[in-house]
Order: C-alpha cells, then sequence, then structure tokens
C-alpha cells in the first residue's frame, strides 16, 4: 500500500481499549509486552510483512477469544471480526472457513456450496497441530500446515477494516476483505445468515 493509502486505512481504525504495536519495541503495555514474543505471534508478523500487510498487530488488554470479546475490546461491530473456524471435509480435507463475527456458519449450505454432504468438526488438539495456533488467536496467516481448502465470508465484504486473530487471544491486526482474498487465496462465499 502507497503511504496515502495506508494513512486513509489507518484513519478507519478504532484505537479505544486497546494498544497499538508498531516496529518499534518495547512495548508501552509491559505487561502485554511477552505476547508479542510468541512462536505464532511472530509467525503471523512474518506473513504480514511478506506480503505487505500493514497492520499493524494490536495487544488487547482483555482476551479476545470470541468475536464479541474482540469487537468489545476495539469498540468496533461484532461484524467486522474475522474469525478463523477450521472443519474437515468427508474426504478429510481440512477446511479454513474466514467467517464475520455477525453470523454463526451455516455447515450444510458451507458443505452444500462445496459438493460435500457434510463438514466435520475438529478439537481443538487438531486446532492447534495443524494450524500451530491455539483456539481464540487462530489466524489466517502463518499456518504450520496450509489449509486444503480455504473460504471467505461475502459478509467481511460489507466493512472497509475487518480485524483478525494474530496468533493469540490477546492479540489482532486490522485489514481487509480483499487483503484477506489476496493473503489467502479465499473463494469468496456465503457462509451464514
Amino acid at each position: 500500500m502507497k503511504k496515502e493509502a495506508q494513512s486513509e486505512f489507518r484513519a478507519l481504525m478504532p484505537r479505544a481499549k486497546a494498544v497499538v504495536i508498531t516496529e518499534t519495541y518495547p512495548l508501552t503495555f509491559s505487561l502485554m509486552e511477552h505476547i508479542l514474543e510468541k512462536s505464532a505471534v511472530k509467525r503471523v508478523a512474518a506473513v504480514m510483512q511478506e506480503l505487505n500487510i500493514a497492520g499493524p498487530i494490536t495487544v488487547l488488554g482483555e482476551s479476545a477469544r470470541t468475536a464479541q470479546d474482540a469487537a468489545s475490546a476495539l469498540g468496533i461491530e461484532v461484524g467486522q471480526i474475522a474469525s478463523s473456524l477450521i472443519f474437515q471435509t468427508t474426504e478429510d480435507e481440512v477446511l479454513l472457513i474466514i467467517t464475520s463475527g455477525r453470523h454463526r456458519v451455516d455447515t450444510d449450505l458451507v458443505a452444500k456450496s462445496l459438493g460435500y454432504s457434510e463438514l466435520g468438526r475438529v478439537d481443538a488438539n487438531f486446532v492447534k497441530e495443524f494450524s500451530g495456533f491455539s483456539i481464540g488467536g487462530v489466524s489466517p496467516l502463518g499456518w504450520s500446515n496450509k489449509p486444503d481448502i480455504t473460504v471467505i465470508d461475502e459478509a467481511l465484504n460489507d466493512y472497509p477494516v475487518v480485524w483478525a486473530a494474530a496468533g493469540h487471544p490477546h492479540g489482532v491486526f486490522p485489514t481487509s476483505y480483499a487483503e484477506l482474498i489476496a493473503a489467502t487465496s479465499a473463494t469468496p462465499m456465503k457462509v451464514g445468515e
């Protein structure tokens, strides 16, 4: 992004209730400093830098394990939260759904749209083992293993700025629908009502 576009993009980002981290260290909120040193967060930061995603990673004082928690901490609409949910197809393919926090994923709708009879849920151990992230901090970027299929909720396109997990329940970063598609090669799809 050019400097002007970055300035416009950053002007859209809320600042309340969060500590914004730039490229300089240490954090001004020393109790949360360790978050940026976590390997999962470093992985996300490296991919963001590689793909020229401006970010920055924002460390929240409160945990953002749910979309509502993150939205409340950031002072934004819950629909602006891009949650990364993992499922398994009937052919044992790993499916990443990047969904808006404003609704639940309709697994029957997604399965049908992808040509499957159903989608299987995965447990926390599978999520950690496959993605490298713990539930509540699953980022759409920086996975240990690439998902077989990635889809993105078309509802996220309703917002100029969306926020995704940055590898830890206290870490998020701002991005856009288009930037997430480019970064993840996700297929846009209606995933819920």
